[in-house]
């Protein structure tokens, strides 16, 4: 059964790719997901309450997270102009380093897949991976209701 379902799949896969990211990021003092964090926030700020969306972080896994990562001066915190309520992360001097380290690995990846994976079965990864996305908000939907 379990090599039969998608679900299985995906997660086997994901496990495999978070260890090998997690090996790579320990040996430069940190975490693949510092490193997704890193990648995630925008070169003018990202507010602290989209990132955690945008990760499918929960709040506080989040906040202990930017905690650490502002204490290893990866990152720094100040607050919305546009919003006294809210706060906007931005990267240091330290954290757009490690950002950049972490692109480059993602892209060695990527591009070593793309040399051993055909182009088309390629784009047809990506459409099984939007049909399954579609899958996902159908099923979600009816939940609402």
């Amino acid at each position: 059964m379990k090599k039969k379902t998608i679900e299985f799949a995906l997660r086997s896969t994901w496990q495999q790719i978070t260890n090998m990211y997690n090996e790579k990021a320990l040996k430069y003092g940190g975490t693949m997901t510092m490193a997704f964090t890193l990648l995630s926030i925008d070169a003018n700020g990202t507010p602290s309450t989209t990132l955690g969306p945008k990760m499918g972080m929960e709040s506080t896994s989040l906040s202990r997270l930017l905690n650490t990562m502002e204490e290893r001066e990866l990152i720094s915190r100040k607050p919305n102009p546009e919003d006294g309520r809210s706060v906007l992360i931005f990267l240091t001097k330290k954290g757009k380093q490690k950002r950049d380290l972490s692109k480059k690995i993602v892209l060695e990846f990527n591009s070593g897949l793309e040399k051993k994976i055909d182009k088309k079965k390629i784009e047809n990864f990506y459409e099984v991976i939007a049909a399954i996305n579609n899958q996902i908000e159908e099923e979600q939907a009816l939940n609402y209701f």
